[in-house]
């Protein structure tokens, strides 16, 4: 199977958590620039987030009127607006719901800004849906497992390396599927609540090898590890 490259970008903390109250600290706020910094610095040309970390930092909630789409059919299969788009954002979206009124990303930051997204869907996913979607000018792909998923994204999309930037519920998809070849961690020095998500949700036991600490600025070590 051709595929892209998967590196798992995140910040954590010391307990190996990636969401809480944590992130709010200003010792988080400052990995977050050197996070961000290492996603500008990738070759890669694709990042991947869940619905969830999608809708928190790019479409904020919004949502089209879906039932305006009711009528309208699709074509089965794929839909590539840009097979040519300088970087990607690939949203795994199972039933599209995510609210997209570009199909780029809208940010100041140059390692989001100006991609072009993708949404994966799972075949369930409504025809009111893809509509939307096409309407809006989003490429999807439908696939049923992550193994599928990223094929189109490399035979479709020409993606061959990809940053995995969470939820902790979809790097625990990718780690099951055996999908996860490389770790990047932003480490930060404070410990997160009992609550808070892990890196990997219902995570198997996987070994990884040791590569280096590197990228160090203050007290903010990157680990870096491959499968």
């Amino acid at each position: 199977m051709s595929r892209p490259y998967v590196v798992c970008h995140m910040v954590m903390s010391l307990d190996g958590k990636v969401t809480g109250d944590f992130l709010n600290t200003p010792e988080c706020e400052a990995a977050a620039e050197l996070y961000y910094e290492l996603n500008r610095q990738d070759a890669a040309t694709a990042f991947a987030c869940g619905r969830v970390t999608m809708e928190g930092s790019f479409t904020h909630g919004w949502q089209p009127d879906f039932a305006a789409f009711d009528a309208c059919t699709v074509p089965p299969g794929d839909f590539v607006a840009e097979p040519a788009a300088r970087r990607y954002a690939v949203s795994f979206d199972r039933l599209g719901r995510l609210g997209w009124q570009r199909p780029e990303i809208e940010d100041a930051d140059p390692g989001y800004g100006g991609a072009h997204v993708i949404s994966v869907l799972s075949p369930a996913a409504p025809m009111q849906s893809r509509a939307y979607l096409r309407r809006s000018g989003v490429s999807y792909v439908i696939a049923e497992s992550i193994g599928e998923a990223l094929e189109k994204l490399h035979d479709l999309f020409g993606i061959e390396r990809l940053l995995l930037e969470g939820g902790a519920e979809l790097n625990g998809a990718f780690l099951r599927a055996g999908m996860v070849d490389e770790l990047s961690l932003v480490l930060v020095p404070v410990v997160g609540a009992a609550g808070d998500k892990p890196l990997f949700a219902e995570a198997p036991v996987t070994s990884f090898s040791y590569l280096c600490v590197g990228h160090v600025a203050g007290p903010y070590p990157v680990l870096r590890y491959k499968k």
